[in-house]
C-alpha cells in the first residue's frame, strides 16, 4: 500500500456530477489505483515474447485489442475511445495494415466510411498472447493463498464494472478531460 499521509485529502474533491468525493472513495482509489497500475504494466509489456510473438509497442497492441473486440469501428470512433488524436490512429492503422494486422473495409451502407477489422494473423497472435497472459498470471496466482486467490477471481466482476465506468466517464468527457478532435 501506497503511502497517502502527504496528501490533504480535505473534505473530498469535485466529482464528475458535480457532487463529492467523500475521503473514504479517495483513499479506497489511492489505494487501488497503484496495484491496479501495476497489472496494467505487467499485460503491456509481458505476454508477447513469451508467445513467441512479435513486440508491438504498447500503443499498437491496444489498438488491435480494441478493434477485436469492436469489429467495424471506425478511425475517428477508436481515436475518441482510446483518447488519442485521430492522426496518430490514422498512422498507427496503416502501420498495423501494413503489417497484416487489420484490414479495412467500405461501410455497406456509406462508402465514404471505412470499418477496421482485424486479420485472422492479428485473431491468432491475440490469442497466443491472452494464453501467454493466463500462464503468466496462473504461475504469479499459484504463489499466493487460497483466499487471496478466491478474492482475485470474485472481484472480476467488480473490476468490469470499473473498467466500463472508467471508460463511460471518458466517453462522456468528465473531469474537465478533453476529447481528441477527429481530422
Amino acid at each position: 500500500m501506497r503511502d497517502t499521509s502527504d496528501v490533504d485529502e480535505g473534505a473530498g474533491r469535485a466529482a464528475a456530477g458535480g457532487g463529492r468525493v467523500d475521503d473514504e472513495l479517495l483513499g479506497s482509489a489511492r489505494e487501488l489505483t497503484p496495484s491496479l497500475y501495476a497489472l496494467s504494466r505487467v499485460l503491456r509489456f509481458e505476454g508477447m515474447d513469451e508467445a513467441g510473438l512479435w513486440r508491438l509497442p504498447p500503443a499498437e497492441l491496444e489498438l488491435v485489442r480494441y478493434v477485436h473486440h469492436e469489429p467495424g469501428v471506425t478511425v475517428g470512433a477508436l481515436a475518441r475511445e482510446l483518447g488519442l488524436h485521430a492522426s496518430n490512429v490514422s498512422s498507427t492503422v496503416r502501420r498495423l495494415v501494413d503489417l497484416g494486422m487489420l484490414q479495412r473495409s467500405p461501410d455497406p451502407d456509406d462508402r465514404r466510411i471505412t470499418r477496421l477489422h482485424v486479420t485472422m494473423k492479428a485473431v491468432q497472435g491475440m490469442a497466443m498472447i491472452e494464453n501467454a497472459w493466463a500462464d503468466i498470471f496462473a504461475d504469479a496466482l499459484a504463489t499466493l493463498p487460497a483466499e487471496h486467490r478466491a478474492t482475485l477471481t470474485a472481484s472480476v466482476p467488480a473490476l468490469d464494472a470499473l473498467s466500463e465506468a472508467l471508460r463511460a466517464r471518458r466517453a462522456g468527457g468528465a473531469g474537465g478531460t478533453a476529447r481528441p478532435k477527429e481530422g
